[in-house]
């Protein structure tokens, strides 16, 4: 299936924008924010809004799951132009145009992954050395059990009389709202409380990881936290 997400009219000449945006045809949507994220330009920061928001659409209308999507089409189309003049020598005028530009996002969940090629003869023999590495860092996985309470912080077994909109938490639509009710989080309080410990207990649970860190989850539950319930 594919999710398609259009930004049109976006201050930004189409020619500034398509540089950053054919960095991100073809990956995969966490890849794609990551490189947006840590690019330092204006089309970065429009591009990366209309790849959320593609990504909003397929988790809340769509019913598909964030990782398994891959920015299929990012395109950047000459949109109206704004026209101004600048006064000139002896009277005369030169013309100035402000342009801008549609951002059309695709991500569709049928592309495949391509497969690491097979190493060659030379490079076969150093895996071998590096094979008990692998062995090593497994029992680390199994140190933290799926249902261990602890690393969750503070979480409610049932819904309590009042509950939190967490929708207003940019990034958390209706159905990641449900999938943190279902793990018993229901208020910005608990999620104010969260350590890193916490945050990555999370993000193993949640369909789409790193969003936490990247979407600032913890200042913008204090922010509503402290805006409903004051600094008590």
């Amino acid at each position: 299936m594919e999710v398609k997400s259009i930004t049109k009219s976006a201050r930004i000449s189409p020619k500034k924008a398509r540089d950053v945006a054919r960095e991100i045809q073809g990956l995969p949507v966490s890849d794609a924010l990551d490189a947006l994220t840590y690019t330092p330009r204006k089309a970065a920061f429009l591009i990366g809004k209309t790849l959320k928001s593609a990504i909003a659409n397929a988790e809340n209308n769509h019913d598909l799951v964030p990782d398994t999507l891959v920015v299929k089409i990012a395109t950047v189309t000459e949109g109206p132009s704004f026209k101004r003049f600048k006064p000139r020598a002896r009277g005369s005028a030169s013309a100035i145009k402000k342009r801008t530009s549609h951002i059309n996002i695709v991500l569709t969940d049928e592309v495949s992954l391509e497969e690491p090629r097979s190493k060659s003869k030379k490079e076969t023999a150093a895996p071998k050395k590096a094979a008990p590495k692998a062995e090593a860092k497994a029992p680390k996985a199994d140190a933290a059990p799926a249902g261990d309470e602890a690393a969750l912080g503070q979480v409610y077994k049932e819904a309590p009389a009042e509950v939190d909109d967490l929708k207003k938490i940019s990034g958390v639509g209706p159905v990641l709202e449900t999938k943190l009710n279902e793990q018993g989080i229901y208020k910005y309080e608990q999620i104010t409380k969260w350590t890193p410990e916490n945050i990555v207990a999370f993000d193993e649970r949640l369909a789409f990881k790193g969003r936490i860190e990247r979407d600032n989850w913890l200042e913008q539950a204090t922010a509503l936290f402290e805006e409903k319930y004051g600094n008590a």
